[in-house]
């Protein structure tokens, strides 16, 4: 973990000047809601009008640039994967304004809730469905957090991908796979 430590005190350096700090979202960002697993890269989201900002920084630092688009950059540097959702669109700019600073294992860091982590893995599996990981990460979200969960939210995130019935499974305990659109 010390790698992405460092990675990530790096990246907070970097971070500095820009409009809105970043926060996390991603593998390292599910540790703060209560589900640990192995990640390899990093993942933040950051305020579209910072992308620019951000890209010369991140270059400057060594990454190179693998797939950068309207609203998302993939950056390597050696083993060192840096990945980037710009915010962009309302409910993503409400997202990172609403992101809090948390005690992790990385120090304190700025992390989406779990409403809109969950969110950012269902986007994900919606958009490739190989992404396994994904759909485990949403079961333990769910699980994990299920006390505190604003569930209306939560659903309003799986009507948006039409994926109601599987949040519907999900929630009875059954929910093997997303029900395809």
């Amino acid at each position: 973990m010390s790698k992405l430590a460092d990675q990530i005190r790096e990246a907070l350096a970097a971070f500095i000047g820009l409009r809105t700090p970043p926060a996390l979202i991603g593998g390292l960002a599910l540790a703060a809601h209560g589900v640990v697993r192995a990640t390899r890269d990093v993942d933040f989201l950051i305020d579209a009008h910072d992308a620019d900002r951000l890209h010369r920084l991140l270059i400057g630092l060594g990454y190179q640039c693998l797939h950068r688009s309207e609203d998302a950059a993939n950056y390597l540097r050696a083993d060192q994967g840096f990945d980037v959702l710009y915010a962009h669109r309302p409910e993503a700019v409400r997202l990172l304004v609403e992101a809090e600073t948390r005690e992790t294992g990385l120090g304190q860091l700025r992390v989406v809730g779990v409403e809109g982590l969950i969110a950012f893995k269902l986007q994900a599996l919606t958009n490739d469905p190989s992404r396994l990981r994904d759909m485990d990460d949403i079961r333990a979200l769910l699980r994990n957090n299920a006390a505190i969960l604003d569930m209306a939210r939560v659903r309003r995130y799986f009507v948006l991908f039409e994926r109601e019935a599987w949040l519907d499974e999900l929630l009875r305990g059954q929910g093997d796979a997303p029900q395809g659109h």
